[in-house]
């Protein structure tokens, strides 16, 4: 291998560390991940990731064609239909309710639906059967130092890498960014997620529901059926003191309190799991590249959890790293190949994470008058045919 350790060190085991694994050892690259900390792969085991995570078309195909999507796929929930609801009014119930339909665009869903804990054993049992990937749980990549021809990545147990290129997926964190000096912008929102799962008596039918009211949407994602009742995932955006509050309260009035919030739409709504709290930012690097590195997902990009924008978008990035580094696999990692990453994606990218800051400072929104110009906006947006499926299209991930 001349000289080098692997083709490619990836930095970070979460979601989009272990999907770079498997994209890039799948497609013949060799590939070290490493990691601080072991994946938690079970639901209920203390610190394992209770959100979910849709993989739209364009994620789905990349999965599939990387052999993923065979241990994903049948733990899959499809989404048909996201349904967005304005319950602004002064009580909280729907007033306006509009349907996305994903036959309007595809014969596909929408999107398919697995929890992150799931996401984390399934990816990690298909990297074990990879002869192109080792996988390093407890070893953190701690310092980088890169020449014009190869990357060299010391890790947390004395050893050091020698590679082509290094993909940051080590989070809105990134040791990796900051070793390599790419500054970040970041938006703070004052705001935290409540991630959890629930049980319901109301069947969910393969719908999507993001209900706005204030503080930040209020999203039901179906879930199979847990112990013989339909469930779903909820994502509960909030000001940061008022989750606080809620995370504070008994069972029996959380329950309460969230069946409110959700306007009853699937009955009373019961908890099905521990409650998480996550932070809300947007962040964006100034450039997704350095000498020998590539910044992919949230090393590259924060949004909130709206849309579910976040890690398609980073399947993306890795989309693009790939068909470049399969074109020219003797450029892997060298100043054009990773020049022409951040231009094919930055630009886009910026967009994006734009376009979400406007979603979710419009979600937040409490006076009255606002919230009543939002409703009007979405009925706007929903009566226009072409507009709306232009805007469907977009989120899936096609360009504007």
């Amino acid at each position: 291998m001349n000289g080098f350790d692997c083709d490619i060190v990836v930095s970070g085991g979460g979601v989009a560390g272990l999907a770079a694994a498997a994209i890039f050892g799948q497609a013949g690259f060799s590939v070290i991940c490493v990691d601080p900390a072991p994946p938690v792969t079970e639901r209920d085991s203390a610190g394992s990731d209770l959100r979910t995570t849709a993989f739209l078309q364009p994620a789905q195909a990349l999965l599939e064609q990387t052999g993923l999507w065979a241990r994903l796929g049948p733990h899959a929930m499809p989404l048909q239909v996201m349904r967005i609801v304005d319950a602004g009014g002064p009580v909280a119930e729907p007033r306006v309710v509009k349907n996305f339909e994903a036959a309007d665009i595809s014969d596909k869903p929408f999107g398919w639906n697995l929890p992150n804990w799931l996401l984390r054993r399934e990816m990690v049992a298909h990297l074990h059967g990879l002869e192109t990937v080792a996988f390093r749980p407890g070893t953190a990549a701690v310092s980088l130092f890169t020449r014009e021809a190869e990357a060299r990545v010391g890790l947390s147990d004395g050893s050091r890498l020698r590679a082509r290129m290094v993909i940051a997926a080590d989070g809105r964190n990134s040791p990796m960014r900051e070793a390599a000096g790419i500054p970040v912008k970041t938006t703070r929102y004052g705001q935290k997620a409540l991630a959890f799962a629930v049980t319901h008596p109301i069947p969910h039918d393969n719908v999507s529901t993001e209900i706005h009211r204030s503080g930040g949407p209020f999203t039901l994602v179906p879930l199979p059926d847990h112990e013989g009742r339909p469930s779903s995932a909820i994502v509960w955006m909030e000001s940061g003191p008022e989750v606080q509050r809620l995370t504070s309260l008994p069972e029996d009035a959380f329950e309460a309190a969230m069946s409110e919030r959700s306007c009853h739409l699937f009955g009373p709504l019961k908890l099905a799991s521990r409650r998480t709290v996550w932070p809300i930012i947007s962040q964006l690097a100034e450039r997704m590249f350095a000498q020998r590195v590539a910044l992919v997902a949230e090393a590259a990009h924060v949004v909130p959890p709206i849309g579910a924008q976040g890690l398609n978008m980073s399947l993306g990035d890795m989309r693009v790293l790939l068909e470049l580094a399969q074109a020219s696999p003797d450029r892997l990692g060298d100043a054009q190949m990773l020049q022409t990453y951040h231009r094919r994606r930055h630009l886009e990218i910026t967009a994006r994470v734009k376009g979400i800051d406007v979603l979710n400072r419009a979600s937040m929104l409490h006076a009255q008058p606002l919230r009543d110009a939002r409703a009007m906006g979405l009925n706007a947006i929903y009566s226009l045919g072409p507009v709306r499926k232009t805007l469907m299209q977009l989120g899936l991930g096609a360009r504007g």
